[in-house]
């Protein structure tokens, strides 16, 4: 062994007796470490206890418990949608509660799930529950995934082996308590369905995720401590043992009233902002809304809404750029120069 690995090796094990890790865990590492080899093979074992040693066995965030907190920030970040608040302020009621009674037991509350149509806020409430508690969240797309080892990591015996995107959530968020959130649930490819909800109804069972195993690790870690928040379109496509671990909250489609309002107190400063504008340099004409608010329609959400003022910012950021100082006052008459294509 030459005097490069060596160094490695006595830099890791320094690493491993500080890392307040598990006992069986760090002798498991100290056992890894007598590996004598070199080549590819020398290099994933370093990958691997470096992953180990970063992740979070006994960090945990502060929960900031305050109600009257978490109303405000619900009301800053989300118009309207009160019945919706109205769980969400329930839900963080329990853990309040909960919490005062006992900080060495985990919660079985039902962990909820959000269901509603594009653009209708399910994603954004979850990052709003996330801030009103202080506590990190991370994403984990389930749009289009096929593969339960996506999730549950790769066997090291692999060539391409691995972690799964939970215990990647776990090192990003850098804590063992982050808001885990599990988007569009229900739009896991066919062919890996069964395999997908298998391993969902582990992560929101609370008998089994105390002790997840990815494979990639090769030892369980511990999850009771997520907050897993979750979101799908509609529920025809997700398992009924999954749907026995959820309590749906349904989000409601925005009326035409509701959108103006999110429109020019919310979408159009953060659009103006985005581009670069501010907020003096655009008027647009109460009878222009009607034209921004249903260009092709009814539509549940706010999300081509805000595609729309985001692209008439960028037409007017441009001009500006090209001399044109303004200001700018969109009217029906000139509508059309600023629709994005």
């Amino acid at each position: 062994m030459d005097n490069t690995v060596q160094g490695d090796i006595e830099s890791l094990k320094q690493k491993i007796a500080q890392g307040e890790l598990p006992k069986d865990i760090e002798e498991r590492l100290f056992n890894l470490l007598k590996f004598t080899g070199t080549g590819p093979e020398y290099e994933k074992l370093i990958d691997y206890i470096e992953f180990v040693l970063s992740l979070p066995f006994n960090k945990f965030g502060q929960d900031i418990l305050d109600l009257a907190r978490a109303k405000q920030i619900l009301d800053k970040n989300h118009y309207g949608l009160q019945v919706v608040k109205d769980r969400i302020l329930e839900y963080l009621s329990v853990l309040i509660l909960y919490n005062r009674k006992s900080e060495q037991e985990n919660l079985h509350a039902p962990i909820l799930l959000f269901v509603g149509l594009v653009g209708t806020g399910k994603t954004t409430i979850a990052y709003s529950i996330a801030e009103a508690l202080g506590r990190p969240i991370v994403r984990i797309p389930f749009g289009g995934l096929g593969d339960a080892l996506a999730l549950r990591g790769q066997s090291r015996t692999r060539p391409d082996a691995e972690p799964g995107l939970i215990i990647k959530t776990i090192k990003v968020a850098g804590v063992k308590n982050p808001v885990i959130l599990l988007d569009e649930i229900d739009r896991v490819a066919q062919e890996g369905r069964v395999d997908i909800m298998g391993v969902l109804v582990e992560l929101l069972d609370p008998a089994q995720n105390h002790a997840f195993l990815d494979h990639y690790l090769d030892f369980t870690f511990d999850l009771s401590k997520v907050l897993f928040i979750a979101t799908a379109n509609n529920t025809s496509n997700i398992a009924t043992a999954v749907m026995d671990r959820l309590e749906a909250v349904l989000m409601p489609a925005y009326t035409d009233e509701e959108k103006l309002v999110i429109a020019k107190n919310y979408l159009l400063p953060s659009s103006l902002k985005e581009a670069g504008l501010e907020n003096g340099q655009v008027v647009i004409d109460d009878g222009v809304w009607s034209h921004l608010i249903r260009p092709l329609g009814f539509d549940a959400g706010i999300r081509s809404l805000e595609r729309t003022l985001q692209g008439l910012a960028r037409k007017i950021a441009r001009q500006i750029v090209e001399g044109n100082i303004g200001p700018y006052q969109i009217t029906t008459e000139n509508l059309t120069e600023y629709l994005p294509s």
